[in-house]
């Protein structure tokens, strides 16, 4: 026999009978549609954006996640560009780098073949008096150097580079100047009548160094012009060759 325990005011209900109830009252609900009844006005009544709180997330959500992207494609497109300039202004220097080095190669170039050239100790005239000419003219019997025509006051310059060892009366030779070579040879430049260097002085290829005369034992102005061994009289070489030798033509 089963007892069951009625319930009073001063009870709780059970466990199970709270559970039963409740399904109960679910069921009921759902039996009699109340639960539609509930639910279908907050879908029926408007569907659209405005309406519907969780779609009208969603679609700010995607505009916000459109303008990010934009942005970011944005600035990825102005590192790009940033990138690329300094790109071009790396290869631009680089390139004006080049050309400013090969520039200056060329000009070291063009003053290292300037600094090695030879020219004539009188521009644009002629030999008048050829290298071992024989006569009592020379102390020695023979001459030994050449003579380049020219009147007082016609400017003489240095052959090529060198420096200037020796200014002054030279005897026989008037006013001389004696210049050693780069190459280690000397020249003498004699019967001057203005000396306009002094010793120890570097010279250029063409550099003005004097003014011809007449200054010696001559007989009429020119230039008296030796290449020599050392700086004294005596060790003379051929100065027609020894121009020659260097590319000029005399």
């Amino acid at each position: 026999m089963a007892f069951t325990c009625a319930t009073g005011k001063h009870r709780r209900p059970g466990r199970v009978k709270r559970t039963t109830t409740n399904a109960v009252g679910v069921a009921a609900l759902t039996t009699t549609g109340v639960i539609g009844t509930l639910a279908a006005p907050a879908l029926a009544a408007d569907n659209s954006v405005e309406q519907t709180g969780l779609i009208q997330a969603v679609t700010l959500g995607d505009s916000l996640a459109e303008k990010i992207d934009a942005q970011a494609a944005a600035q990825k497109q102005a590192a790009e560009q940033k990138e690329a300039a300094e790109a071009a202004r790396k290869r631009a220097a680089e390139q004006a780098r080049k050309e400013r080095e090969a520039k200056e190669r060329a000009a070291r170039e063009a003053e290292r073949k300037r600094l090695n050239a030879y020219v004539a100790p009188i521009f644009h005239s002629y030999v008048s008096t050829g290298y071992k000419t024989g006569g009592s003219l020379w102390s020695s019997g023979s001459h030994t150097g050449i003579d380049f025509h020219a009147a007082t006051g016609t400017p003489v310059h240095a052959v090529g580079s060198g420096t200037v060892v020796e200014t002054g009366w030279g005897g026989a030779y008037g006013n001389q100047i004696v210049i050693k070579m780069n190459d280690g040879t000397y020249t003498q430049y004699g019967h001057l009548s203005s000396i306009g260097v002094f010793v120890g002085q570097r010279v250029v290829p063409g550099q003005q160094i004097a003014l011809s005369g007449a200054t010696g034992n001559v007989t009429g102005p020119h230039l008296h012009f030796e290449a020599r061994t050392t700086p004294e009289y005596g060790s003379d070489i051929d100065p027609v060759a020894y121009l020659r030798s260097h590319g000029v033509n005399v």
